[in-house]
């Protein structure tokens, strides 16, 4: 941007000489080409001054900065080596400071490796230390043992960053270009209700959307839904035995669940029945009115189902199912034809991808498409027409090989780069129960969802009743902090563990007030924004405190906890790499730990022991309190968790 504005102020310039000059045929042409211009570089300048504005409020991602600082380093001091290595980690005692750059190493095994020369790392981390160029943010480095080197920080500087965020509130680090980011999560099928499978889903997609979107992407929700296919025929065969006068009269399903057991049934066991089934598939495909009605109410009563539990869990998600792809699978068929990537066997067209053994099948023997083609068709959709920078399919591991054989097939035809375009395939294991086994009811059927949030509703006001919080919340407040906690509470038991691996589902684990769970987060949350409120200080006393007050950070503690606020960027940059979500639960768990630790350590209020009466209130403790309740805040609100102001 800053180029093309000194461009353009040369051009403006130069057709201002024309101008002047009468070298121009067209003075009128030239007019108007000197307002386009200027109307460029206006927006320009304004465009740039945005970015420029949002950077300076945007909370800094310090790991970030010392990696820049460290590369310039490494680069002055090793001008010819090729993509050294740059470790900047935290450091875990703070005796060995507040950061350690691991650099120097690795930068020895690469000379010994490349150039067999044998320099001893701590030689080199001195070198690096030399050419460390000025900046804001260190206070100074040692080098310790084989050739760490350790980073501590200018309180200044860490305590400008802590107004800073008072000030701005949360804003996420700058990304540069806005990205699109297209996610497949939640992705239930039509006439079968939620269970608890599709609870990892739905919670781990909601809360990646979440993220994107806070970090300025432009985020795409869509709900893969199953509503085409085989399946529907059996259903609208036995919809219209059962309901004869289902175009004038809406037929009353009340349990979609019973009514697809029922058709089910029927195909398994009535040949005659079966036969129609299948006449109404091709009735359907074909677009034949009745029968597309027929099938709208069938995808409606489940629609409804699957709002409910939607709406307990505050998702928001497009539906684009199978259903809107189907139009574009002849064409799939057909490019796969065209690039010479189809075999038939055995009556079916199939697409080999290297790298994997078993192909897609793309065609039936009888002409029907299949899952593999609907597959292609969203993946090319994403990429070519939605023009997706970014696709996550959060999707169980089961689906692993099948997704990432679509995705190489996308690559092979050349619909994507993986160097320009990250598809991604989220993957989670499954819910088991405290057997460790599937997560099953006692009879041994599938948990339904909306039962499973019932249940955890239940649970939480009896928590909140062993508490004998009754007594002292209205039945408002009570209200809220049940449905926080009940929600909270089975959002966070699966965001916390590592998505990757299967999880047991427990709710008087998840419900338990001590350790890492949402219940100790939220009453955590809580007391913190209790502090002020019983000092008598108001939002508006805080917001000009951090104006002028300096946040004094001369305790330990207060240092501690000052840093730990600090390192919220570093943590959701990470996860927007690794997609990890329960290194936010970590993370929210060990600012909350410090902040205990800071706040029995720290008089923020100071009472009068007989009477009670506020003698003094350290008000750069209390916008430490603040500061640590605004990024516990936004963690909440990036998991789908809603706190209360009491509990």
């Amino acid at each position: 941007q800053e180029n093309e504005i000194k461009l353009l102020t040369a051009e403006i310039e130069r057709l201002k000489n024309f101008g002047c000059l009468g070298v121009s045929p067209s003075l009128e042409g030239l007019r108007d080409e000197n307002a386009k211009l200027k109307y460029r570089l206006n927006f320009l300048k304004k465009s740039l001054q945005e970015e420029r504005s949002k950077s300076m409020k945007s909370m800094i991602n310090i790991n970030s900065c010392l990696q820049e600082i460290f590369g310039a380093a490494i680069q002055a001091a090793y001008p010819d080596l090729e993509n050294p290595p740059l470790v900047v980690t935290p450091s875990q005692q703070p005796k060995f400071g507040d950061y350690q750059c691991n650099s120097a190493m690795g930068i020895s095994q690469i000379l010994l490796k490349t150039r067999e020369q044998k320099v001893i790392p701590r030689e080199i981390a001195e070198k690096i230390v030399k050419n460390i160029p000025a900046n804001e943010c260190i206070e100074k480095v040692e080098i310790a043992g084989p050739g760490f080197i350790n980073v501590h920080l200018r309180k200044d500087f860490v305590s400008k960053q802590l107004s800073s965020l008072l000030i701005n509130g949360v804003q996420p680090p700058a990304t540069g270009k806005r990205k699109k980011v297209v996610v497949d999560f939640s992705s239930p099928n039509i006439a079968k209700e939620m269970h608890v499978g599709h609870l990892r889903s739905t919670i781990i997609g909601e809360s990646m959307c979440r993220l994107f979107e806070f970090a300025g992407y432009e985020v795409l929700r869509l709900n893969h839904l199953g509503d085409w296919g085989t399946q529907f025929g059996m259903l609208i065969a036995h919809l219209q035995d059962k309901f004869p006068d289902y175009l004038t009269v809406s037929p009353p399903i009340g349990d979609l669940q019973a009514f697809y057991k029922e058709s089910k049934q029927r195909f398994d066991t009535e040949e005659e029945f079966k036969k129609r089934a299948y006449q109404c598939v091709v009735l359907l495909q074909s677009k034949n009115p009745d029968f597309i009605k027929a099938w709208n109410l069938i995808c409606d009563v489940s629609r409804r189902e699957f709002q409910k539990i939607y709406n307990c869990l505050d998702i928001t998600i497009i539906e684009r199912g199978e259903s809107f792809y189907h139009e574009m699978m002849k064409d799939i068929v057909k490019e796969f034809e065209d690039k010479g990537f189809v075999q038939v066997d055995d009556g079916r067209k199939v697409v080999f991808v290297p790298g994997f053994p078993v192909p897609l099948t793309i065609m039936k023997s009888d002409g029907g498409y299949t899952y593999d083609t609907s597959d292609l068709a969203a993946l090319k959709h994403r990429l070519c027409e939605e023009k997706g920078d970014i696709l996550i399919y959060v999707v169980d591991s089961g689906q692993s090989v099948h997704l990432q054989t679509v995705f190489a097939a996308g690559q092979m035809i050349g619909w994507y780069d993986p160097k320009v375009t990250r598809v991604a395939h989220a993957a989670f294991g499954v819910v088991l129960g405290e057997d460790k086994k599937k997560f099953k009811t006692r009879s041994g059927d599938t948990v339904r969802l909306i039962d499973l949030l019932e249940e955890g509703l239940k649970r939480a006001m009896d928590k909140l009743k062993d508490k004998e919080r009754d007594k002292v919340l209205t039945p408002e407040e009570l209200k809220a902090a049940q449905t926080s906690v009940a929600f909270g509470c089975i959002k966070y038991a699966d965001l916390s563990h590592n998505r990757l691996n299967d999880y047991v589902f427990s709710f008087d684990k998840m419900l338990d007030d001590r350790g890492n769970t949402a219940a100790y987060l939220l009453y955590a949350f809580t007391r913190i924004r209790a502090i002020a409120r019983l000092a008598n200080i108001d939002e508006q006393m805080l917001r000009k405190a951090a104006r002028e007050e300096v946040l004094v950070l001369d305790h330990e503690k207060e240092w501690k906890l000052g840093k730990c606020i600090l390192r919220f960027p570093e943590i959701l940059q990470k996860i927007l790499e690794d997609l990890l979500l329960h290194t936010l639960c970590d993370y929210l768990y060990e600012l909350a730990t410090t902040f205990t630790e800071f706040y029995d350590s720290c008089y923020c209020v100071e009472k009068d022991r007989q009477t009670g009466q506020i003698v003094k209130v350290n008000m750069w403790r209390l916008l430490l309190c603040e500061a640590t309740a605004t990024v516990m805040a936004k963690g909440f609100d990036i998991l789908g968790i809603k706190p209360v102001q009491r509990m």
